[in-house]
C-alpha cells in the first residue's frame, strides 16, 4: 500500500525538479558573467529545427506551372491558418497573421518537446511572461497605430472617466493572464501525470502523457494565439465599427430564422 507521505513527499521533489531551471553553460565578459539556462538553450533548439523546418518544406516552390504536393500541402495550411485569424481580427491588422502563426509554432513544438526528453520552455514563468509581454506590446502598437496616440488615450476613459485606472491596469491584467493560463495549465498537466503514475499501472499514465503532450500542448498554443488576435482585433476596432459588426449578425440570425 502506497504511503501518503511518501508520495506527497517524491510529488513535491519532482515538482521541484521540473520548476529548477539550471544553468548550462556560461562565460565572462569584461568580468561579467554571462550564462544561459536550460529554457534558453531549449528555445534556440526548438527555433533552429523549425527554421530548418521552413527551409526544407518551402524548398524549390513554384509560382506558376506545376507544383508539388509538398507544396499544395503547405500552402493548403497556411491558407487554413490564415482563413482562421482573418475570420477573427478583420483586414486592418492581417499582417500579423505570420507572427501569430509563428507564436503557434513555438508554443506548441515547446508543450510537445517533453516527448524527446527535453524540458519544455514553457515550464519557466519567465518564457511564459516574455511571451504575453510581447503579445500585449504588438497589441498596443497596432491600437496607437491605427487610432493615433490621442485617441487610444482618449479611449481609457470610457465609457466614464472615473473608470480610467481599471481600464490602465487591464494593460497589465492582460499579459498576466496569458502568462498565468499557459504556465498554470502546463505544471497542472505535469502535476496530474505524476498522481497518475503513483496510483495505476505504466499503460495509463503512457497513454495520458501523450494526450497532455500533443493535444493539450496544441491546445494551449491554440488559446494562447487566439486571444491575442482577440486583444487585436479590440485595439483596432472602433465602438461604430463593433456596433455595425453586431447589427450585421443579429440581422443574420433573422433572416435564418425566417428562412
Amino acid at each position: 500500500m502506497l504511503n501518503p507521505f511518501m508520495m506527497k513527499l517524491d510529488l513535491q521533489e519532482e515538482l521541484t525538479e521540473q520548476l529548477n531551471i539550471e544553468e548550462v553553460f556560461s562565460f565572462t565578459i569584461g568580468g561579467v558573467k554571462v550564462g544561459f539556462d536550460e529554457t534558453t538553450v531549449v528555445s534556440w533548439i526548438i527555433m533552429a529545427v523549425l527554421t530548418v523546418l521552413a527551409i526544407i518544406l518551402t524548398r524549390n516552390f513554384k509560382v506558376t506551372g506545376e507544383i508539388s504536393k509538398r507544396q499544395l500541402m503547405v500552402e493548403m495550411l497556411y491558407e487554413k491558418a490564415e482563413g482562421f485569424f482573418k475570420g477573427i481580427m478583420g483586414e486592418k491588422v492581417e499582417q500579423h497573421i505570420p507572427w501569430l502563426m509563428s507564436m503557434a509554432l513555438f508554443i506548441g513544438t515547446s508543450n510537445m518537446i517533453g516527448l524527446f526528453g527535453f524540458k519544455p520552455p514553457t515550464k519557466s514563468m519567465q518564457v511564459t511572461a516574455a511571451m504575453a509581454v510581447t503579445s500585449i506590446v504588438l497589441v498596443e502598437y497596432c491600437a496607437f497605430k491605427d487610432k493615433g496616440f490621442g485617441k487610444r488615450m482618449k479611449e481609457f476613459t470610457k465609457p466614464i472617466w472615473i473608470i480610467t485606472p481599471i481600464n490602465i491596469l487591464e494593460l497589465f491584467t492582460k499579459p498576466l493572464s496569458l502568462c498565468m493560463r499557459l504556465f498554470g495549465n502546463i505544471i497542472a498537466a505535469f502535476t496530474i501525470m505524476e498522481l497518475i503514475k503513483a496510483v495505476v499501472p505504466m499503460v495509463v499514465p503512457v497513454v495520458l502523457g501523450l494526450y497532455f503532450d500533443i493535444f493539450d500542448g496544441l491546445l494551449q498554443a491554440y488559446i494562447f494565439v487566439f486571444l491575442t488576435a482577440l486583444y487585436i482585433k479590440e485595439a483596432v476596432e472602433d465602438e461604430e465599427e463593433h456596433k455595425a459588426k453586431k447589427k450585421i449578425k443579429k440581422n443574420k440570425k433573422v433572416k435564418k430564422l425566417s428562412a
